[in-house]
């Protein structure tokens, strides 16, 4: 063992000697041996390996084996793996509970325990393990916040369940409970679908919010290409996650960090992405969260451009017929990766496989006859999967999903509610009907505080069969969720943004054309007769997510300086609020 009190800044181990090498370091030194450290290993690079593991959900149940793969393959190319664990919140078990309000404020605790963890024990590299939602743009973040060698692997999608002939995801279940309501399905037949639609490990088998980030960060280049798609039950999950531990360690010895792979191109890329695979507009927030992590400049309105130049090329649900386990089939990110690249969508880029994205996308290998991903001659939809529109109603922007309908324009009078659960409940029992426009707020970032995501309530209105209706909120959506819904809506309602001024019956106009959402009151003379609402009370970390967070135009980060807002400039003084124009 190397008794030097310092160590070569270029050395693989450079972080890790501060804490094994030297005289002052033998009571670290004497913990490590416990812990099964020998002499020979405190010359090698210390690699973290951050499990998200849980057995609470189907998404994480399984990424303690995984766990085995990468410590064998970090082992085999010469580093030394130490594992800890973090934390998941599942969006499908907490979804229109008052858990959900801890989904997104888990990104930040997960992405701050991994910083902790490395930092901590000054650790060479690490391979971060995910599944459920916010566990995959938390790894980002913290790989973007800390710059050292790191990557992300994805447990994988779990595979269809079956119903008779038909293949179900759990986007069924949600639909099927406002069928129920609605006297359309019975319990039995609730319970059929219930039990159906998760058959086993992995996480929601569409493009929901799990698989459009798990692309996103391949296409980014922070995850190797091709270990994400590859099935949570798949026999060859086993190599990725090998192939995973190999790699990080090259990425050690080659001083390759996660600055390298996290870039303005990069992430340009990976919105494109998000796009063309009628993704979810969670990866909005993400993406932009991530590069605030990162210090780079790229933000809601570089994610709308990326939309208006990538149409949708994927047939995935939410909007369309496939799920993840079809993509993979079909050829997976690297057919969509080399598509994107044929029709000069995306840059070239590095990524932790030592490749660059060109390479890997073209050793994609199509099935022949496959269905799933058509191309940019043919889309499945001509635009792309999402729009950020402005307005009175929305002067920092909302997020409105563009997938699973053509609709470029609605109007219709104000439901307002102050709670998801209070528009759940009028959906329910048939207070809401054809031609409104639902109204949900107070449940943005503050107002939570955590921002739920609304998918009990889109599910139900489906479930219903109540299709002409629209959906505005200061909450988020789920990727699963479809419809004519906007989310996102900044400034929300507890800072006084003006989605707190409309009231029932009010007009709300929302056109995608000229990414507008108006309200045909004047909100002036309203807000002077305004009395603010008294927002929930919160405690412990709820309390701390709401005094630290950024709005969800700038990423919900809770970082001290988070990135301003993008507000384009349309000539049109309504467009700015006057919080924006003061900032």
């Amino acid at each position: 063992m190397t008794q030097d009190s310092t160590s070569e800044p270029n050395k693989p181990n450079a972080r890790s000697a501060a804490v094994t090498h030297g005289p002052n370091r033998a009571a670290a030194r004497s913990y490590l041996r416990a812990a099964g450290m020998q002499d020979a290993d405190f010359d090698k690079p210390m690699i973290g390996i951050v499990n998200t593991w849980s057995t609470v959900t189907p998404c994480n149940m399984h990424l303690d084996r995984l766990a085995k793969d990468v410590r064998a393959g970090i082992v085999a190319a010469g580093g030394y793996p130490v594992d800890f664990n973090t934390i998941v919140v599942t969006d499908g078990i907490s979804m229109g509970t008052a858990g959900m309000k801890a989904s997104l404020i888990s990104r930040e605790v997960v992405a701050d325990s991994i910083e902790l963890a490395i930092e901590g024990h000054q650790l060479d590299g690490v391979v971060c393990i995910v599944g459920c939602d916010k566990t995959i743009p938390a790894a980002a973040m913290a790989l973007a916040r800390m710059d050292i060698p790191g990557l992300v692997y994805y447990g994988g999608t779990i595979m269809p369940g079956v119903i008779g002939t038909k293949e179900v995801s759990v986007q069924e279940v949600f639909e099927a409970i406002g069928a129920h309501s609605a006297g359309a399905l019975d319990d039995a037949g609730l319970k059929a679908v219930e039990t159906a639609v998760c058959p086993g490990a992995g996480a929601c088998g569409g493009q929901f919010t799990a698989n459009t980030m798990a692309m996103a960060l391949s296409v980014m280049g922070i995850s190797p290409m091709g270990a994400n798609d590859v099935p949570a039950v798949d026999p060859n999950k086993a190599a990725e996650g090998e192939r995973c531990g190999r790699l990080i360690v090259e990425r050690v010895f080659a001083g390759d960090t996660a600055r390298k792979y996290i870039t303005r191109a990069s992430l340009k890329n990976a919105a494109v992405a998000v796009s063309a695979s009628g993704g979810s507009t969670n990866a909005v927030m993400h993406l932009t969260a991530i590069a605030a992590e990162a210090g780079v400049e790229f933000g809601v309105e570089d994610c709308h451009q990326a939309c208006v130049e990538a149409p949708v090329i994927c047939d995935l649900k939410p909007g369309g017929r496939f799920l993840a386990s079809h993509l993979f089939a079909a050829g997976g990110t690297r057919l969509v990766t080399q598509r994107m690249a044929e029709a000069g969508k995306i840059v070239n880029t590095p990524t932790v496989s030592g490749r660059s994205l060109f390479a890997e996308a073209g050793d994609a290998e199509e099935t022949p006859g496959q269905v799933v991903v058509t191309s940019f001659d043919a889309p499945v939809m001509d635009r792309g999967s999402f729009a950020v529109i402005y307005g009175d109603v929305a002067p920092e922007g909302a997020v409105i999903k563009l997938t699973g309908h053509k609709v470029d324009k609605f109007e219709g009078p104000a439901c307002v509610f102050d709670s998801e659960e209070d528009a759940f409940h009028a959906v329910q029992d048939g207070s809401v009907g054809e031609g409104d426009v639902i109204i949900i707020r107070y449940e943005g970032p503050k107002g939570g505080p955590g921002m739920r995501e609304m998918l009990q309530v889109t599910a139900a209105l489906k479930g219903r069969k109540i299709d002409n209706v629209a959906l505005l909120t200061d909450g988020r959506f789920s990727g699963a969720s479809y419809g004519f819904v906007a989310g996102h809506v900044s400034p929300e309602a507890a800072v006084g943004g003006p989605i707190a001024l409309i009231r029932d019956g009010d007009r709300i106009t929302i056109d995608v054309t000229n990414r507008r959402i108006d309200v045909n009151v004047d909100l002036a003379t309203r807000r002077a007769g305004f009395t603010p609402h008294v927002v929930r009370p919160a405690r412990g970390v709820f309390a701390k997510y709401r005094a630290s967070v950024a709005s969800a135009a700038q990423g919900a980060v809770t970082i001290p300086n988070p990135p301003p807002a993008q507000i384009p400039d349309f000539g049109q003084a309504s467009h700015k609020s006057t919080a924006a124009q003061d900032a």
